[in-house]
């Protein structure tokens, strides 16, 4: 199939196709409590918000401290499509800001960004106190905290629907423990890419959670303290967010120019694969029927973390021919023509769906 065939007719599937993944809603708006009252209140809000926004994109707490950004973290407002307020408690300022001018922004400033389309990631969250205990699920009122920390902090948060099996399972001997089969083999239904176990006790007054993250093999962990229970899935949400980051950004310096080949595509399979490869600059060299080769700027590593989330899986570097030449042809006059060189295996990164 011709490349500009290819391009003309995967154009077609770009609104119906789904994310493997999932594109984080309202990336780019954020909603901040307003810390008294009149316009100081409001305009210190609408900094935070722009801090808050800085370290969504970035994944780096040290990121609003760039040379780059200290103008606008003084006045937003030239990157703000919109200012509303939203009803309490507490009151909040909501501010939206323009995607591209933000983007360029950040970029112009030297800092590298986390796209939209990022892991979700299924929560089992059991809350303990002096009344009891409770596994946070899907529809409960406890549930709400912890999809605001999940926005705010830019998560795709799942919850499960916590049924009487799943609370037998998501149990704090369970949550607390290091093998994650039980709750694994719970999660299979969720379809979810990461696994979240959070176990969140009240104890003084205070509340204190320790959580677990795993991505594939890979584990991640850590403890948070908070007053409340809203500020505590704030401060664990911050905290998986900063580990997840690093895995899908791209450090400034850190990429190179490789080619990827991707087997096996279809046209909703192509409007899919440009959104995953979005972030890398993706420009397609060839269409050889369900094969793509695309040339993109990045690190190998954090490439084959951002197509796992799409699900596709990467196949061994191609082989050079060992086989001998077969004989040169005699042109017309007889005399033999030089031989053809066999073709160069492809040495990109090559996955298939």
């Amino acid at each position: 199939m011709r490349l500009s065939k290819f391009l003309a007719i995967g154009c077609l599937s770009l609104m119906s196709a789904s994310a493997l993944a999932e594109n984080v809603a309202g990336l780019y708006q954020v909603r901040e409590p307003l810390e008294g009252q009149g316009a100081e209140a409001r305009s210190a809000a609408t900094v935070k918000a722009f801090d808050t926004l800085v370290l969504r994109l970035t994944g780096d707490p040290k990121a609003v401290q760039n040379p780059g950004l200290a103008g606008l973290r003084k006045d937003p407002q030239q990157l703000i499509n919109q200012v509303g307020s939203e009803a309490g408690p507490p009151e909040s300022v909501s501010v939206e800001f323009d995607p591209g001018s933000t983007e360029r922004a950040l970029r112009k400033a030297g800092l590298a960004l986390w796209g939209s389309n990022r892991p979700s990631i299924l929560g089992w969250w059991l809350n303990e106190n002096a009344e009891g205990s409770n596994l946070v699920g899907d529809g409960q009122a406890s549930a709400q905290p912890l999809r605001r920390a999940a926005q705010h902090r830019g998560l795709p948060l799942r919850l499960p629907l916590a049924d009487l099996q799943e609370q037998l399972v998501a149990n704090a001997k369970q949550l607390d423990g290091s093998d994650p089969a039980p709750l694994r083999e719970a999660s299979e239904r969720y379809g979810a890419d990461a696994l979240l176990a959070v176990h969140a006790q009240e104890s003084d007054g205070k509340w204190q959670g320790k959580w677990q993250l795993w991505v594939g093999e890979q584990r991640e962990q850590g403890s948070a303290e908070a007053p409340d229970q809203a500020a505590l899935a704030d401060a664990v949400m911050l905290a998986v967010s900063s580990r997840l980051a690093p895995r899908y950004v791209i450090k400034a310096g850190a990429s190179s120019q490789l080619q990827v080949q991707v087997q096996g595509m279809n046209l909703q399979r192509y409007a899919e694969l440009g959104r995953v490869l979005e972030p890398y600059g993706p420009r397609l060299q060839l269409a050889d029927g369900g094969t793509l080769t695309y040339a993109v700027s990045g690190n190998p590593e954090q490439l084959r973390a951002q197509l796992g989330l799409a699900k596709l899986q990467e196949l061994p570097a191609e082989q050079a021919v060992t086989a001998p030449p077969a004989p040169a042809p005699a042109d017309a006059s007889g005399q033999p023509q030089a031989p053809v060189s066999p073709a160069k295996p492809f040495d990109g990164l090559r996955f298939r769906w």
